[in-house]
Parts: C-alpha cells; sequence; structure tokens
C-alpha cells in the first residue's frame, strides 16, 4: 500500500482573519480597558474577589477580549505596586512582556545622560533596551508596555539579574516582527509577534527580581486563571442552553454530564475566591503566594480541560463542525490555559508545600528554644500549607491528633 507523503497532500489554506476587523475588535477591546482601569480595584487591597469575578466574566464574554483587556489591568497594578503610579494616563493603552525564549535575552543597559540626570531631569540613570522579546501580545496597537529584560552593567556585561521597565511603543527603536500566519481560530485577534529593540528608552520599575519577587506576581497569575474559569463556563453554557432547550428526552447520560460540569466549575471556582481571600489577608505573599498561585492555574486549567472533555462527549460533533461561535470559544480556551505549566507546575507545588512546611516547622523548633515570647504556640504549630485551610482545628475529638500536618 502506497501512503502520500504529507507534502503531496493537497491541504486548503487556513482562514486568515480579517486585518480590519481584527484591528476594529482589538480596538474596541483596548477602549474597555481604558474604560475599566480606573473603576476596577487593584488586587490585594481588600476586594480581590470582585477583580477577579469582573475577570472572569470578561472570559465568559469572549477570551480574545479578555485576553486584550488583562494586560491593561495587570500594567496598572504593577505600576500601582511599584509606587509609579505618575507614569499612569488616560490616553495610553497597556501591554504586559515578561516571557523568555530560545536566542539572546533582551537586555538592558544603564546609561548616564549628560550632567548625570535621568528622566524628568532628576539625578540618576537612564537605561536602554536593545535584543529581541519574544511573544510581545498587541506590540503594533498598544501605545506602552511593561517588559522585562536581563540587566548589564555599563559594559554590556551581564549581571545576572532582570528587572522590569516601562518602554513607549512609538520610539523608531522598537520594531515588531511582521505579523506571520496564527492558524489556530484561538485567541487569532491576539497578535503577538516578537519585538526587537535597538536602544529603546526605558524606565525602571523597582529593582532587580522586584518584578518576579513582588506579591502581585503571583497574583496576576491568578487574575488569568479568573478569565480561564470564565472561558470553562462558557464553553459549559452550550450543554446548559441544550439541556434547559431540549429536542428529545434527557438521558442519564446528560444529566451525568451536567453533574461533572457543576462539580468541576464549582470547585474551580471556590479555589479562587479562597485564593482572593488569603491574598487580602495577606496570606499570599513569597512562597505562598507562589503556592496559592500555582494551586489556582492548575486547577482551573484542569477544570477547563474537563470542562472542553464533557462537553465534547455530551454534544458530539455537531458544535464542533457547525457552531462557529463555540468552536471560537473552544479552541480559544485551549489555547490560552497553554500558559500553564501542566505537570511542571504540579511538580513545582509540590516542592513549594514541602519547603513551606519544612519552613514552618524550623519556626516552630526555634519557638521552642527561644520560648513564648518569640512565636505563639498557635502560630508555632501551624503548617505553612494551612494557609488555604478553614483555619478549623484537624484532630477529631476523641480520635488524637494527625501524625503530621498535611496541606488538606
Amino acid at each position: 500500500m502506497v501512503v502520500s507523503e504529507p507534502a503531496e497532500l493537497p491541504f486548503p489554506p487556513a482562514a486568515v482573519p480579517d486585518p480590519h476587523a481584527v484591528r476594529v475588535f482589538v480596538d474596541r477591546a483596548l477602549e474597555r480597558a481604558r474604560e475599566l482601569g480606573p473603576q476596577l480595584p487593584a488586587p490585594g487591597e481588600g476586594r480581590t474577589a470582585e477583580l477577579w469575578r469582573t475577570l472572569s466574566e470578561l472570559g465568559r464574554t469572549d477570551l480574545a477580549y479578555a485576553r486584550i483587556i488583562e494586560p491593561h489591568l495587570d500594567a496598572l497594578a504593577i505600576l500601582h505596586q511599584a509606587g509609579r503610579e505618575d507614569l499612569v494616563t488616560d490616553h495610553d493603552t497597556w501591554a504586559v512582556w515578561a516571557a523568555e525564549g530560545p536566542g539572546e535575552p533582551l537586555l538592558a543597559t544603564p546609561t548616564t545622560p549628560p550632567g548625570g540626570t535621568g528622566a524628568g531631569g532628576q539625578p540618576g540613570t537612564t537605561w536602554a533596551l536593545t535584543g529581541t522579546k519574544p511573544w510581545c501580545s498587541l506590540a503594533d496597537s498598544v501605545t506602552r508596555a511593561v517588559v522585562t529584560a536581563h540587566v548589564t552593567d555599563e559594559h554590556g556585561e551581564p549581571t545576572g539579574h532582570r528587572r522590569a521597565f516601562v518602554v513607549a511603543t512609538d520610539h523608531p527603536g522598537f520594531q515588531p516582527a511582521p505579523v506571520t500566519q496564527w492558524t489556530s481560530h484561538g485567541l487569532a485577534e491576539v497578535v503577538t509577534v516578537p519585538v526587537t529593540f535597538e536602544a529603546v528608552p526605558a524606565e525602571p520599575l523597582g529593582a532587580d527580581e522586584w518584578y518576579l519577587t513582588r506579591p502581585g506576581f503571583a497574583w496576576g497569575g491568578m487574575g488569568v486563571a479568573a478569565i480561564w474559569l470564565g472561558g470553562a463556563q462558557s464553553v459549559a453554557d452550550l450543554l446548559w442552553h441544550q439541556l434547559r432547550h431540549p429536542r428529545r428526552p434527557v438521558d442519564d447520560a446528560a444529566h451525568t454530564a451536567l453533574g461533572q460540569l457543576d462539580l468541576t466549575l464549582g470547585a474551580a471556582r471556590a479555589v479562587l475566591e479562597q485564593a482572593a481571600a488569603a491574598v487580602d489577608a495577606g496570606d499570599a505573599a513569597g512562597d505562598r503566594g507562589a503556592a496559592w498561585a500555582l494551586r489556582v492555574r492548575r486547577t482551573v486549567a484542569d477544570a477547563a480541560e474537563t470542562v472542553i472533555r464533557v462537553v465534547s462527549r455530551a454534544t458530539g460533533p455537531g458544535p464542533l463542525t457547525g457552531d462557529p461561535a463555540h468552536i471560537r470559544r473552544v479552541e480559544s480556551l485551549q489555547v490560552y490555559i497553554r500558559q500553564d505549566h501542566a505537570e511542571r507546575d504540579t511538580a513545582a507545588l509540590g516542592r513549594t508545600l514541602l519547603a513551606l512546611a519544612a519552613e514552618d516547622s524550623a519556626r516552630a523548633d526555634d519557638a521552642a528554644t527561644t520560648g513564648p515570647a518569640a512565636t505563639s504556640p498557635a502560630r508555632a504549630t501551624r503548617s505553612a500549607a494551612e494557609s488555604w485551610a478553614s483555619g478549623t482545628p484537624r484532630t477529631v475529638p476523641g480520635a488524637g491528633a494527625a501524625p503530621e500536618d498535611t496541606p488538606w
């Protein structure tokens, strides 16, 4: 039997989105981002659940729409956390570019300006970015961006540190690559390309490593997961509407599918709500914040994949072949949740939990050595992982204490 090589097969060309329609869509989303910026709370200031519910609602409306709005809101939160609200204007639109890729990294080099003054005529150092940054979404649409770069000294020698900077996209040294084919229908409007920087002036945000070590880094990652949840809900909506208005009797297979969706989405929503409470209570900073982010993102990403599978099995091939809106939702969700690192993040969560437990054990040992003045008994015996639990005792009357603290 002769099997044709793939190159011999007459594959039809992939559909190319209409550039004008994409531009209109992006512009409307960015306008909405400008409107929402002053209205929504910053994470960690008592209203995190409200913020994340809004992000979920945006994701349920349309994932590409939410994917355009979220970086603008994240950038505003980053500027707030850095104490640089002076950089915020009513007319700017923002992106955040922190991804790394193969090849030479984007470099940030300090340059002392004439007269020894920095931006705004203030004493200090200016910075210039040179190199290529991959995965820059909406590079040709936003006016400013928060971008991470590898720091060098004034001679261009790497220091081994990374730092966040603010750049303007209208500088002649800011050069987005030509748009290449985006085969998937998912997030097709979120045009993403590498950008070459040629001595682009940059305003630093925080010190070296501040961007990656601040509590808000984990909080922003959980905000993205809130959008994933909304996208998963929009996929599940199809089955709900079919069963609420059935064309034939609803059987137990359909009931089971609906029940599975409720359990899956309810669990994902609950972990987001718990995480929001932890953020606002000050219990989601440092490694605890990292654990929360890993837990939330893994839970929601797994929930999204479960929803796609359950809905597909329950509804058959029809929606995936004849319902453009459903196809868009599914493909966008599949692309978006690949920001999650799957089993690698699950392993990272396990490592983080054990490290936190070891830290708490060491703290308890120190407290036992130095006496009650250093640490209260309740604090000394509480495990790191209990920060997401309800705070109720784990012992059952008459059963004795568990032999060792566990996260659950």
